[in-house]
Formats: structure tokens, sequence, C-alpha cells
């Protein structure tokens, strides 16, 4: 069974960036294969991890729904479930180590639904190929309510270093426990700190009851990276942010 690691967090905390750099924390040092998930939206882990992407599970469902409305003929006599499945497989963009599965836009405005339960379905299918599995979730709380973070061994919630954003990871926290959602462990990743507010952060989440997982500094070669549009991937081994978050990794002790 897969050990998944699941990101959530509000938005500009740079969530997206810490999930590629998990990926290649994996890849590196555990060498065993890794299922990269973008469950959001708005789609850019594949930009964070350095890959193309041509289908995405919300494109290749509509898709699907024109074959149904044209009548169109389907491969072989495919069922439409077996249509799906296929294009499913042929969705996963393949690189070294990793593989990615892109969710990208839902199938109306505002309508997730189908699209999420879609995206868990074939996580769940998938993640048993992989020893691992990150998923990359849409900003703020929502996929909690409708459940697509599940069974999950480790949430990472990040925040950003203010007050606001270590009470958002607290209400994300509190909401996990309120579902009662399968998250063996969550951890609360400080984001971009640039001085002495981490120490005040870590008294006003420890106050408020929340496992912190580490601090990760604010890095201008993280922002040169973004800026040229370069890929995490890409960024040079002795990065203080890599090096931070490699830490809090190995601490944290992913089997």
């Amino acid at each position: 069974m897969s050990y998944t690691i699941a990101f959530a967090g509000k938005g500009g905390t740079g969530k997206t960036s810490l999930a590629g750099l998990t990926v290649r924390y994996l890849v590196e040092k555990k060498g065993k294969p890794v299922l990269a998930v973008d469950a959001d939206s708005n789609a850019c882990l594949n930009e964070a991890v350095g890959l193309d992407v041509d289908a995405t599970v919300g494109s290749l469902r509509e898709d699907s729904l024109e074959t149904i409305r044209s009548g169109a003929d389907r491969p072989g006599g495919m069922s439409m479930e077996q249509l799906f499945d296929f294009q499913i497989q042929q969705a996963l963009v393949e690189s070294k180590g990793y593989d990615l599965l892109v969710m990208g836009r839902p199938e109306g405005p505002g309508c997730y639904c189908a699209a999420n339960n879609i995206i868990r379905k074939y996580t769940d299918m998938l993640s048993d190929k992989y020893a691992y599995t990150v998923i990359d979730n849409e900003a703020g709380m929502e996929h909690l309510s409708r459940r697509t973070t599940h069974s999950v061994d480790l949430l990472m919630i990040i925040s950003d270093p203010t007050v606001k954003g270590v009470k958002t990871a607290k209400r994300i926290y509190d909401l996990v426990e309120e579902l009662s959602l399968d998250v063996q462990r969550s951890a609360v990743i400080l984001n971009r700190i640039t001085g002495d507010e981490g120490d005040r952060l870590l008294d006003l989440s420890g106050e408020l009851g929340l496992e912190i997982g580490g601090l990760v500094p604010q890095d201008i070669s993280v922002f040169e990276n973004d800026l040229k549009g370069a890929p995490i991937f890409e960024i040079d081994e002795s990065s203080p942010a890599r090096v931070a978050f490699f830490k809090i990794l190995d601490e944290i002790g992913i089997p």
C-alpha cells in the first residue's frame, strides 16, 4: 500500500513548491516509485516538477461526455468506464522515478464534485502501484469537506509567516478532526521565515495545540527560480529552503 503525503493550506503559502520538493526528496532519498497528483483545478504542480501535461482528468471527462452525447463509436467496443480507465492511464505523465496525474479544470462553473470523485477514485487505484503518493490539494479547506483528502499517512499543512496563516492552519487541523478523516498524522510547516517571527509563531502554534513539523526560511534562490519559470526540481542542493525542508522530512521519519 502506498504511503500518502497530502498538502493543504491557504493560497500563496508555497505548498506547491514544497509538494514538488517532497517528490524530489522521495526520488533522491528513497529510490522507490512516486505518484504525484495535482488535485488543484489551478494546476501547477507540473511546473514545480518540470513536466509538460497534455491531458487532465477534467478534460478527459469532458471528452467522454462528448462521446456519449454525440453517439460516436468507442474504440474496440469499450464501455464508457473502460474507455475512461484507458484514457486515465494515457494521461499519466512519466518521468524518472515518478509519474504525474493532473486533475485540471472541473466540468462546469463552480462544480467540482465529479472531477474530485474521479481524482479520488483513480488516485486510490493507481497508488497501489507506487511506494509513495504525493497529493497537492487546492488552496483552502473545501477539499477536506468534500472528503477528497482521505486515507492519508501524513498531512502537511503549510502556513506563511503570519498569525492569519497559523490560524488558518489551525482551522484545517480542526476540520480534519471534526470530519474524522483518515489522516494518521498532521504537521504544520511554517514557510518563508525571514527572522525571529518564526519563534513567535512557534509560540502561537503551541498555544493552539498544533504539531509543528519545522520552519523553512525565505530563500532568494526559490524566488529567482520562479522568476525564470524553472522547476523547483532544478534548485541547487545548497538552497537554504531545500536543505531545511529535507531536514524536516528526515526528522518526520517517512518510512
